[in-house]
């Protein structure tokens, strides 16, 4: 067998290919931004042409400064940014439209509609997620919608619908000549489309979107040694490949982690957070504002849940303090500046900058600054900033608490954020548990290719996987009890300050 494994990670503002050894270690790595582009307040698009050529570029670069070949591979999985919808002919390969990001917030009127007309708790029965203009669904009905001639098409089954996984997977496999059209279980739980209990695509949520079932993937285990077939020869790759392991970027992430019994939880900072945590084989529904969604499924073996916590803006907002404000020149400064004051003085910011997720799931909130007196500095408000990355985690926390009974003992981490020291110490005070980051802070790229590993025995077993994992650094709460609640409360105050700030339709 060939001694690595290889993973494509497509993400909201980049993609890259990195290949790891049978330790998890990696051998070899590139990564290229795509663009965001941004036609209309609210609206959020990529160009599926321009991922496909950047995911292309980055196989060829990493394998080629290795020195390696796709024949070094013994399997190669894909994760991706999750709910962004691409639609496309299947006779030619092209995008019918740009794919529509799952930042984007065009389709709120069609959710809306969907909550007015009483079909909000069919759709949280069946897919587990509230209808928002988050998920899928209702970002392929637009196009649908709007776009001229996909209608026509979808009607005679040319036009194919998916997320960012199965566009690639269509692609790697040949494409318009035998690319494969499928997805996972953890991308096909993202869309409002599937049912959680039955693992199908369900014909009453598909006619809430006016959408034809011929446009669906295929839906397969998130590791599979048969389901995705093998990259096509001519391919960036150059060799038949097995494309063995599937997975959501959050899914992957927490496999990354090894987070896989019942309890366990990883928090990964991104553009956005996202926290997953283990519930088991059988699906909890939130009480608490939670989405219920697929964790992963690996061969015949059952499907495993999660309960997650979809924060919006994190590391978007220390961007926003470099773009939009200029008072840093880069991510890495946040620290420094936040370090030259003890607290945030006071200051409390919530970036809603287009509505609240999880737990609150409010789309007429917005951005607000709280707590200012002629006192604070832009060290107050980098600090307040860092903190609010903490405090939406904590909301997502205590939810999860009250939906499963279970605390947690410490928190796995993963993402860009978790460079900065600080943050992450601000993380632990504000929890009160431990905060634990691993040696191979790369988690996304890692769960992919330990899903595509353990479908062709390349791995033996996840206890294999959780033998691997090893902590790089660990932050422990130094806070007291009262200025942690103290804290918690003022922030809870300032959530309520940005509420109903803009008439939802």
């Amino acid at each position: 067998m060939a001694d690595f494994v290889g993973a494509v990670d497509s993400g909201t503002t980049s993609t890259r290919f990195m290949v790891f050894d049978r330790a998890g270690s990696v051998m070899a790595h590139h990564q290229l931004e795509h663009a965001q582009i941004l036609p209309r307040p609210g609206w959020v698009e990529h160009d599926p042409v321009e991922i496909w050529e950047r995911a292309s570029t980055v196989i060829r670069t990493a394998l080629n400064r290795a020195g390696l070949s796709g024949r070094d591979l013994a399997a190669v999985g894909v994760t991706n940014q999750r709910e962004t919808a691409v639609v496309w002919d299947r006779r030619t390969g092209r995008p019918y439209y740009n794919a529509i990001v799952w930042q984007d917030t065009r389709t709120d009127r069609i959710t809306a509609a969907l909550e007015r007309g009483g079909r909000g708790h069919i759709i949280r029965r069946k897919s587990g997620l509230p209808p928002t203009t988050y998920f899928t669904a209702a970002k392929v009905q637009w196009i649908l919608d709007n776009v001229e001639g996909v209608r026509q098409a979808a009607q005679h089954e040319d036009a194919l619908l998916g997320t960012v996984d199965s566009w690639l997977l269509w692609h790697l496999t040949g494409g318009a000549d035998s690319g494969r059209h499928v997805t996972d279980v953890t991308n096909a739980s993202r869309t409002m489309l599937l049912d959680l209990e039955t693992l199908e695509w369900d014909d009453e949520l598909l006619s809430f979107f006016d959408i034809p079932r011929s446009m669906l993937p295929a839906i397969a285990p998130s590791s599979s040694s048969a389901a995705y077939g093998k990259t096509h020869t001519v391919g960036p790759f150059g060799a038949d490949v097995p494309l063995t392991g599937v997975l959501g970027d959050q899914q992957a992430a927490m496999v990354g982690q090894v987070c896989l019994k019942p309890g366990e939880a990883k928090n990964t900072y991104g553009t956005g957070s996202f926290m997953l945590g283990n519930t088991g084989t059988e699906p909890v529904r939130s009480r608490a504002g939670l989405l219920t969604t697929l964790a992963y499924r690996f061969g015949d073996e059952p499907a495993v849940y999660a309960l997650e916590g979809s924060i919006a803006v994190t590391g978007s907002a220390v961007q926003w303090l470099r773009d939009q404000l200029g008072i840093i020149s880069g991510a890495a400064q946040s620290e420094a500046l936040a370090r030259q004051v003890d607290d945030s003085g006071g200051v409390y910011f919530v970036p809603a900058f287009s509505g609240l997720f999880a737990p609150h799931w409010r789309s007429d909130a917005r951005g607000v600054i709280v707590g200012l007196s002629r006192f604070n500095t832009n060290a107050h408000l980098a600090r307040a900033t860092l903190e609010s990355i903490c405090f939406q985690t904590r909301d997502v926390v205590a939810a999860m608490a009250q939906d499963t009974g279970i605390s947690l003992d410490v928190l796995r981490v993963d993402g860009g954020v978790t460079d900065n020291d600080l943050c992450m110490q601000i993380q632990a005070d504000v929890l009160g548990v431990p905060v634990s980051r691993p040696v191979v802070t790369e988690t996304t790229a890692l769960g992919a290719a330990y899903a595509a590993g353990l479908a062709v025995g390349f791995w033996s077993s996840t206890d294999e996987l959780r033998s691997n994992w090893r902590e790089g650094k660990r932050w422990e709460p130094q806070w007291t009890s009262d200025r942690r609640e103290t804290a918690y409360a003022q922030w809870k105050k300032a959530v309520q300050r940005s509420l109903d700030w803009v008439e939802a339709d």
